[in-house]
């Protein structure tokens, strides 16, 4: 993973449950949208095979993730299909302490300071606060206070209209998922309305 170019446009999108046949229309589509970060759940059927067609037809265009992960077997899997950065929404010690001495992009879930501050120390590069809408933006306001260093991920519940926010308050990134890719969407062929759906994120990134 490129974290410069992440950086310049801080939206990760994550992909659960995509059926096979569904995979190049959405690629196609998320290419077109200008989004150019994705992860594959790796609790979805075929996780691993997906990210190895995307990483091969898509991997030049997108930054290409691996996320749920929680342990490491399913860590080396990932990577072994190309995954290029690791995402979870816990903190796992070990598949956080593997990336970091491999220089791998890691990037685990918390929720509380505890637990943030925690995978901070063990080498994340950067926090993903989730589920997010459990406390909004003011949330990160209060977190930066104690924790300036700490890069944050905005994780459920971020839309166009608060994404914003969630910036101004100290995000350094956002994740949007199931409202953006869903599975009526996917199984009717409904690509061109999700390409839609997130140009609507990528116009309000703060430069």
């Amino acid at each position: 993973m490129d974290l410069g170019r992440f950086r310049k446009k801080p939206v990760l999108g994550i992909l659960r449950g995509i059926p096979s046949g569904s995979l190049t229309p959405l690629l196609e589509a998320i290419v077109s949208s200008g989004l150019e970060a994705i992860e594959f759940a790796m609790n979805s059927p075929n996780a691993s095979a997906l990210i190895r067609r995307a990483v091969r037809s898509h991997g030049k265009k997108l930054m290409i993730g691996a996320g749920t992960v929680l342990d490491l077997n399913t860590l080396k899997m990932a990577l072994k299909a190309g995954a290029t950065f690791i995402v979870s929404p816990v903190v796992v010690p070990e598949v956080i302490g593997y990336c970091k001495a491999r220089k791998i992009p890691v990037f685990p879930g918390a929720l509380v300071p505890q637990d943030i501050y925690k995978a901070w120390q063990a080498g994340a590069t950067m926090v993903k606060v989730f589920p997010a809408n459990c406390f909004g933006p003011g949330y990160f306001k209060e977190l930066k206070g104690p924790f300036a260093e700490i890069k944050l991920l905005a994780c459920a519940g971020v839309t166009p209209e608060n994404m914003k926010d969630y910036f101004k308050n100290g995000a350094s990134a956002i994740a949007i998922g199931g409202s953006i890719f869903r599975k009526d969407w996917i199984e009717t062929g409904r690509f061109g309305l999700i390409r839609q759906k997130i140009r609507a994120y990528l116009k309000p990134i703060p430069k």
